[in-house]
């Protein structure tokens, strides 16, 4: 149940970071997935979504982070100004920090800051990428997104007009990925339609077994 959900934190560039992670309870895990939040969120939003015990009920090992200056990061410096694009570093250090190895890689809003430099300097250390109306898409060139092999789920909810769709004008280049519009919801979509999100996160995840 909910409790398998730990708390922990981790050193990371000599930052300390507050993240969350929940395993299964009997077997390895088949994949690990790194859940980002946006700007008005933290790891406790997958907490309280059930998200982390669902993924460990589901056999993933699933961890959330607190992202630098956010939620019980809010201490931490982050590497780059809110809405830049953070070195894709950071997420190299925070991925070997805490042995994650190639990760599923969940990404909100503020958090593709963070997600897209990852995804796009150090590809080998994502399983799959799973964009949830991220920012800083149109950093990246069309050239640069066909050149990414990772298996990608697009997600975003009909009610965002902004960035929901202005994130998949240029996601949609990349050329291994599927869409999942969520009816009804707004730019937190996987809050508005949380079982939805879980159903089909978990095919996707699923595929990539």
């Amino acid at each position: 149940g909910l409790g398998s959900v730990r708390q922990r934190t981790v050193t990371v560039d000599g930052q300390t970071l507050f993240y969350r992670q929940a395993e299964p309870d009997q077997q390895a895990p088949k994949l690990t997935v790194l859940l980002l939040h946006g700007i008005r969120f933290s790891s406790d939003t997958w907490l309280q979504l059930q998200t982390l015990a669902i993924l460990a009920e589901n056999g993933y090992r699933a961890v959330a982070i607190d992202l630098p200056g956010l939620g019980r990061s809010k201490d931490a410096v982050a590497p780059a100004p809110v809405g830049q694009p953070a070195p894709g570093a950071f997420l190299k250090a925070v991925s070997e920090a805490l042995c994650l190895g190639p990760a599923v890689v969940i990404s909100p809003s503020l958090s593709g800051m963070y997600s897209l430099p990852f995804l796009f300097q150090h590809n080998h250390l994502l399983k799959a990428y799973v964009p949830v109306a991220p920012i800083c898409t149109e950093k990246f060139t069309v050239e640069q997104y066909t050149q990414i092999k990772t298996p990608t789920l697009i997600v975003y909810g009909d009610q965002d007009m902004e960035l929901g769709q202005a994130s998949l004008n240029n996601l949609r280049h990349l050329p291994k990925h599927g869409v999942l519009v969520l009816q009804g919801a707004g730019h937190a979509c996987y809050l508005d339609k949380p079982n939805e999100w879980h159903r089909e996160l978990l095919t996707f995840l699923q595929q990539l077994e």
